[in-house]
């Protein structure tokens, strides 16, 4: 997961909604732009500390080099509305199928842009 760590409303629902039919795992994420937030929300989830990253850019490329049945599968993008299609590009680009909060970008060329990438790449989108 993406966003969504401690005080932020709408990462406890995801959790929560994901969690329902019992085909979700979290097992990753970067929870805060602030590095400390990120660590202290991703313990609180009993995340192992290795799977705790301070950056969606560093979730994006540590995930990308484990092995294929080790890493995350896919990854849940709960950021404030214009951090959205930076982290879903990279996700997308790196391998990863994405659900992303509405608004899925913040302008119509992002919107295009990220439509051509996941057409290029096959990988599941999905915009809850």
């Amino acid at each position: 997961m993406i966003g969504g760590g401690q005080g932020a409303f709408i990462g406890a629902v995801h959790r929560i909604a994901a969690r329902m039919d019992d085909q979700y795992e979290l097992v990753c994420g970067a929870f805060s732009s602030d590095p400390a937030k990120s660590k202290a929300s991703g313990l609180l989830l009993n995340l192992a500390e290795n799977r705790i990253y301070n950056s969606w850019q560093e979730l994006v490329q540590n995930e990308k080099q484990l092995p294929e049945n080790e890493r995350v599968q896919v990854i849940s993008i709960v950021t404030p509305n214009h951090v959205h299609f930076a982290p879903a590009k990279a996700a997308l680009e790196n391998g990863f199928h994405v659900i992303l909060d509405k608004p899925a970008t913040f302008s119509l060329q992002e919107a295009k842009d990220l439509h051509a990438i996941i057409e290029k790449t096959g990988n599941l989108f999905c915009l809850t």
